[in-house]
């Protein structure tokens, strides 16, 4: 199985230090829904893994999140793709849950979802937890320069890190490994 994990905010959608509470809010980084959809045609499957302490905080609801989450499906459908499980964590940083990255508990989820370990996996993400969980669940890290990724980039990254401008250069990449760093 080709797996591919993505973070959400920052990665496919445009992030906010206000949190997204709506679907208007919901806004796709350029490119992101046709990398996702252009993965899925080349075979892979794409999965997400997203903090979304905003529900803990009061900032949205789970049937908000469930409508994000319906529109990304929706847009990467249109562009002929198909978006895999979509993981959450509704907690906030103090509640002591084992899923909010950077503990590795989405991702360890994910694999067991699909049957598969994570060595060979890649996990999407524009910060340090996201490297974090990566690195925890024995997947790789790879980051994203959107989002958080440029000021992420200035600092100490986990070895092995794989370093992308977008989540469009990430699919080149797996699309065509020859490219690979």
């Amino acid at each position: 199985m080709k797996l591919l994990i993505l973070d959400r905010d920052g990665v496919i959608n445009h992030d906010s230090d206000a949190y997204i509470k709506s679907v208007e809010e919901w806004v796709p980084i350029p490119g992101s829904i046709e990398a996702i959809a252009e993965l899925s045609q080349a075979g892979w499957t794409v999965a997400v893994a997203t903090n979304q302490s905003g529900i803990a905080r009061g900032y949205y609801s789970l049937a908000t999140l469930d409508a994000m989450h319906a529109r990304l499906r929706e847009l990467v459908g249109e562009k002929g793709g198909e978006v895999g499980v979509i993981l959450y964590c509704p907690h906030g940083p103090d509640d002591g849950c084992e899923c909010r990255k950077p503990l590795p508990g989405m991702l360890l989820a994910i694999a067991e979802h699909y049957g598969t370990g994570l060595a060979d996996v890649w996990f999407v993400g524009d910060s340090r937890s996201d490297l974090a969980a990566a690195v925890a669940a024995g997947a790789r890290p790879v980051l994203v320069k959107t989002g958080k990724g440029q000021g992420t980039a200035k600092g100490v990254l986990p070895e092995g890190t794989l370093q992308f401008d977008d989540l469009a250069a990430v699919a080149e990449a797996l699309i065509n490994p020859g490219i690979a760093p």
